[in-house]
């Protein structure tokens, strides 16, 4: 068994070496503490450019029509595009990815309640627009337009958090009315937008601005969730498909951009994510050179000590001290230099990169949502599992360090090692 005689001795050997103990833990803390932090630096960019985008579906698709750029069976160049109504059904038939749909009519009109007024945009639109854009209602503060606004083409109106403060003022505006123009609506919910921006727009029933706005026919935009497409090459497969039959059915060529208009959030994504993942990877190359910069300090300073100890042994083997005896101690010194500085510098790591982001948060506290919102870092953090695994690996680096220079001093004969100056 090890006894305290055993520790009491390690303790005196790192005693009588303290520069060259504290250079060798100094190298292990270092290569932990730069490898959490540049993690942490990676996870603060990472999770604050998802959450710039947090309100953005990663699947969804928008499409609006243009003018024709490429002539087409004898037919012009400059030709207007128009969705129809019925795009809306025969996209889901012609493309089985194609999720959840809606249309919308877009329009700009002075919305007054009393004295108050301002300048926005209205979008009419279908209930399932909310899932499709994550437009999300907090509780107490209405509800989104539903399939009974659509088929009785209600006259309601869901407003943006803006609109709530310069229309209302301090009143609920749940269940009061609004005029656009000559149409009065009312209003059944607030959305949230954390930018609480003007230009944020109010959601109107589809079926209602189609009427009131287009002639009651006709699609300004298309919008629609994805499912199933985890790849680029998927994603643009799918682009090709649905110009294809779109130009099928409003005879453009497929080839030309300029007649159909496309934007996919999932390409965004994948090539944001891949950026991330680039970057992540390019810390932890540079982190790892690091902790292998500390791993070869441990080597380089065992191998010092057990050349500097070999006559030491000898003795110890001519008194009758076992090669295993010998080779435990080296090993548990090695573990016990690496397994305190490294803690140490794990503990230094995690305390940084969590009092930066409590700085952050604090900063935050009071602060304009605006501010908060366009942080590019956020939440420099590292997992424990992580930063536990490094410190380990470096404890096991450590004991290899130190076992195979004493391996090779073991056994070397007594009288050899007494030798040995």
């Amino acid at each position: 068994m090890f006894d305290f005689d055993n520790f009491r001795e390690i303790f005196g050997t790192i005693q009588k070496n303290k520069l060259r103990t504290f250079l060798t833990g100094f190298s292990v803390a270092w290569g932990i503490f730069m490898l959490i932090i540049l993690l942490g630096a990676g996870n603060g960019l990472r999770n604050g450019i998802l959450h710039n985008f947090r309100n953005m579906s990663t699947n969804r698709v928008s499409v609006w029509p243009g003018y024709t750029t490429m002539p087409y069976k004898g037919m012009p160049t400059n030709r207007s595009i128009k969705f129809k109504d019925e795009d809306l059904i025969q996209i889901r038939y012609d493309h089985p990815e194609i999720d959840l749909v809606s249309a919308v009519v877009y329009h700009t009109d002075t919305l007054s309640v009393g004295e108050e007024y301002g300048t926005y945009s209205t979008r009419a639109v279908f209930p399932a627009h909310s899932i499709i854009d994550n437009i999300q209602m907090l509780a107490g503060n209405g509800r989104f337009i539903n399939d009974i606004d659509i088929k009785q083409k209600r006259k309601v109106i869901v407003i943006s958090p803006r609109m709530k403060e310069v229309l209302f003022k301090s009143e609920n505006p749940l269940g009061k009315h609004i005029n656009a123009g000559k149409i009065v609506y009312q209003v059944v919910g607030v959305y949230k937008d954390e930018n609480n921006s003007n230009d944020s727009p109010a959601y109107i029933p589809f079926s209602t601005g189609q009427t009131l706005y287009n002639s009651g026919y006709g699609i300004g935009q298309i919008s629609f969730s994805l499912k199933g497409l985890k790849t680029k090459e998927e994603n643009e497969a799918f682009e090709t498909r649905f110009r294809e039959s779109m130009g099928k059915r409003h005879h453009f060529d497929p080839n030309d951009k300029g007649s159909l208009y496309m934007w996919n959030t999932a390409e965004e994504f994948l090539m944001l994510n891949g950026m991330m993942n680039g970057i992540t990877l390019f810390l932890w190359i540079i982190g790892i050179g690091t902790l292998t910069a500390g791993i070869v300090g441990v080597s380089n300073i065992m191998l010092i000590t057990v050349r500097e100890r070999t006559k030491e042994f000898g003795i110890r083997k001519a008194i009758g001290a076992t090669p295993f005896s010998i080779l435990k101690l080296i090993i548990v010194e090695s573990i016990l230099i690496t397994a305190l500085f490294g803690y140490i510098g794990m503990v230094l790591g995690i305390g940084v990169t969590e009092g930066i982001n409590y700085a952050m948060e604090a900063m935050n506290i009071g602060g304009s949502s605006s501010g908060d919102d366009m942080s590019i870092f956020r939440n420099p953090t590292v997992s424990l599992s992580i930063a536990c695994a490094a410190t380990g690996l470096l404890v096991l680096a450590g004991v290899l360090a130190g076992y195979f220079p004493a391996r090779k001093a073991v056994k070397i004969t007594a009288i050899e090692a007494m030798r040995t100056e």
